[in-house]
């Protein structure tokens, strides 16, 4: 047994060192580390102590990687170059910053906005806008590692995400003295946003949300990223440091990164694992009674997260507090039905236990009419189908909706497929049609194919909406 675990190590070695040789060179975003507050460093931090702290992490970047850049990296698909269209350095508004917005007159109510791995605030800036014209003070941190370099994520730790979340619910508190306290997690930032409404229920200290927003909640990941850290073992040797990412990749978008540490998936495995097991716990001591309502937008097809962890690690476990889970289902009537995967063709049928369930499911799916798609709800505790004609349906072409999509409505500049705003990020990644050689692009085919943006967001804020007026 010995010697076969030894083959084994000595064989993960070897192809990782190969991948390692193989792989793009680093540059000086995969190299240079900025210095971000570690987890006791934030939880002795208020806003603007934290605000001074990022605006150093910002301009540390800046001297350490633009202001250095070799000529062979001074291009126009560089977010790290200055002279980049990409470059937020140049933009009216960085949202790769923490931010909150302020309604008219005394706030309401707070809400706090948690953003995804590999993420930036940017994410969440659409949901942001919207509480506050509801009257909410919005709070959107930059999580630790994220908005500057790929390089910052090798070193982070869930610890200190936890930390700047438990930052964020304190500021949210000071901003509205009173009201409710909702947290909108995305991704990464659900699964955050999913435990500190777990540690609140032990840890009296902590200030208690009224209501918790997940889209693409990161519950469940493949079982690969449990053992990603395996991967990066050659990286001790400074000749196999690429052995330290998953990805190299161009960065051109510039609110979010390509390029992957293995750290990243090493830590939000241990996120996720984290939050399981802590629901699991906690249902098992019958203490999830004063858990806060959850509101959960997922898409049936989803390649980052797994979808059947949201029903029955999360969503099995709840009590009947008024939760819902809206599932957005693939598009039954794209012409490339015929080609889905036979596992991801019928997950309506599959997915959910049959009803009554202690928590409301909302299907959207094809109508009878193939230019609007409808809502059918299941409330909690009933068997009956209440049916709502929703104003739009899927666009020509797009199968299906994507993990990265929820957030963005069809006129975000960024990721819109019809951006209407007026903000310019030098690309309009949601448009971009790859019709032509492969290969010749710096993003890949793949990524372009991706659906970027949401065609059903003005239904997802209504059903936020719904939420803060009750």
């Amino acid at each position: 047994m010995a010697l076969a675990l030894g083959l084994v190590l000595a064989t993960i070695f070897a192809v990782r060192a190969y991948d390692a040789w193989r792989s793009p060179p680093l540059k000086l975003w995969h190299t240079e580390v900025p210095h971000e507050l570690d987890a006791d460093e934030i939880d002795a931090a208020d806003w603007t102590h934290w605000l001074a702290a990022e605006d150093a992490v910002i301009a540390e970047t800046r001297a350490r990687v633009t202001d250095k850049l070799p000529a062979e990296d001074q291009l126009l698909a560089n977010r790290y170059f200055s002279g980049s269209p990409m470059n937020a350095g140049r933009f009216t508004s960085d949202w790769n910053r923490s931010f909150v917005l302020l309604p008219d007159g005394e706030p309401r109510g707070a809400v706090v906005l948690l953003h995804g791995l590999t993420d930036s605030p940017y994410s969440l800036r659409h949901i942001a806008v919207r509480y506050r014209e509801q009257g909410f003070a919005a709070i959107a941190i930059r999580l630790p590692g994220h908005g500057t370099v790929p390089a910052a994520l090798t070193r982070t730790r869930d610890e200190d995400w936890r930390a700047a979340t438990r930052l964020a619910v304190r500021t949210a508190r000071k901003l509205a003295k009173t009201g409710p306290i909702h947290i909108v997690g995305y991704s990464n930032g659900g699964a955050l946003a999913l435990q500190y409404a777990l540690d609140s229920l032990e840890d009296d200290k902590l200030v208690k949300a009224d209501r918790l927003i997940l889209i693409s909640p990161m519950i469940g990941i493949t079982a690969f990223a449990r053992f990603a850290g395996v991967l990066g073992w050659p990286s001790v040797f400074p000749a196999f440091a690429k052995s330290a990412w998953l990805d190299v990749l161009p960065e051109y978008n510039p609110f979010k990164y390509n390029s992957f540490p293995v750290n990243a998936a090493r830590q939000s495995s241990q996120l996720a694992r984290d939050v399981r097991e802590q629901l699991a716990r906690l249902a098992a001591e019958d203490r999830l009674a004063k858990l806060p309502p959850i509101l959960t937008f997922q898409s049936v097809l989803d390649s980052t997260v797994l979808t059947n962890a949201v029903v029955d690690s999360l969503y099995a476990q709840l009590p009947r507090n008024g939760s819902e889970l809206v599932l957005f289902d693939r598009n039954r009537n794209a012409e490339v039905s015929s080609l889905i995967r036979p596992a991801n063709a019928d997950l309506a049928a599959t997915l959910l236990p049959a009803p009554p369930r202690q928590y409301g499911v909302t299907w959207v799916t094809n109508s009878s009419d193939p230019l609007r798609e409808e809502a059918r709800t299941v409330a909690a505790g009933e068997t009956s189908v209440t049916t709502q004609l929703l104003e739009v349906g899927y666009p020509a072409g797009m199968f299906s909706l994507s993990h990265v999509a929820l957030p963005f409505p069809p006129a975000d500049s960024l990721y819109g497929s019809e951006p209407a705003e007026t903000q310019e990020f030098g690309v309009h990644l949601g448009t971009v049609e790859a019709r032509g050689e492969r290969g010749s692009l710096v993003v890949s085919v793949d990524t372009l194919m991706r659906a970027s943006s949401n065609p059903f967001f003005d239904y997802l804020l209504a059903r936020i909406d719904a939420g803060i007026t009750r």
